[in-house]
């Protein structure tokens, strides 16, 4: 089966096309749309579409640049698929960001989007550009990940593990929240299962580990790890608060913003895409986890 595979060298790409090529069943091509979309786009069963403009925390990117790569681009990449009579699945990955950005309960596909970042609404838009046309026998798989990780891929928990490994306490331990992660192995093996499967529906599909962590977990993970210990100080939630809006006005890294990302909670449910394949996830939140953090202490 050929499976193509756009923005193959980004994380989820590197590790998608190394999983693909392990297989005997699959001939992978890897396609640069750096220069936009070729005209010689190669004919392929599978198209996997991740090539996209990337979440900026930063925020010094310009809404169009969103619109151009995540909406505009895919528009073209799908266009293409439409047009292949070869083709017949199409595999766009998404993020739980084109549904919300603050979560109350559990996110579920059946959550009303209200994406609030140039980010999430790109991502919307292309999302329901492949729902209005899809036809004939193809089919569409749309993903929604939230936060992923693995080996090599320090991400947002590079914080968390230099705090760690210098012995600092941790000063928001009086805070519990749950966060929902994304082991990069359980994403493959959904994929995987997707290509393979004739019985699934197309359709919207958070990919989400089975158990959401709090933060003071995941440093107890990275202490266990590391064999390091780390003190949780309890510091009350206000006074926390009261110096991150003071953060606010002096412009320090502690300020009312970082508080809530280090402290909020967004719990993405699984249920749908764990009930579609019919299987269990390979990993635990714990044990993807532990494998990503065993790698920062390698390198």
């Amino acid at each position: 089966m050929k499976i193509l595979v756009t923005g193959s060298s980004g994380f989820v790409g590197q590790n998608l096309v190394s999983f693909l090529k392990n297989s005997s069943d699959y001939e992978v091509i890897e396609i640069n749309l750096r220069n936009g979309v070729p005209l010689d786009f190669p004919s392929a069963h599978v198209v996997i579409h991740l090539a996209g403009k990337a979440h900026d925390l930063k925020k010094t990117s310009e809404e169009k640049e969103y619109y151009d790569v995540n909406f505009e681009l895919t528009k073209e990449v799908f266009g293409r698929f439409l047009k292949d009579p070869f083709s017949q699945i199409f595999i766009f990955m998404s993020s739980v960001k084109a549904s919300k950005d603050v979560v109350v309960g559990d996110l579920t596909e059946e959550t009303k989007c209200e994406p609030m970042t140039p980010y999430g609404k790109s991502k919307l838009f292309a999302e329901q550009f492949i729902i209005d046309n899809i036809g004939g026998d193809k089919k569409y798989f749309i993903l929604r990940p939230c936060m992923i990780h693995g080996p090599n891929n320090k991400g947002n928990l590079n914080a968390l593990y230099k705090l760690v490994i210098k012995k600092l306490p941790w000063p928001l331990g009086a805070f519990e929240n749950k966060r929902s992660f994304c082991s990069i192995d359980n994403l493959l093996f959904v994929i995987d299962e997707l290509i393979k499967s004739r019985n699934i529906p197309s359709g919207i599909y958070n990919v989400a580990d089975d158990e959401a962590l709090s933060t003071n977990e995941v440093i107890n993970i990275i202490s266990r790890v590391l064999g390091v210990k780390t003190k949780l100080l309890k510091i009350s939630p206000k006074i926390i608060s009261f110096m991150a809006r003071i953060g606010d006005r002096i412009k320090m890294p502690m300020n009312s913003e970082n508080l809530q990302k280090l402290t909020q909670s967004y719990v993405v449910s699984n249920r749908k895409v764990k009930n579609s394949i019919g299987k269990p996830l390979p990993y635990s939140s714990e044990k993807g986890m532990i494998k990503t953090i065993q790698s920062f202490k390698i390198n």
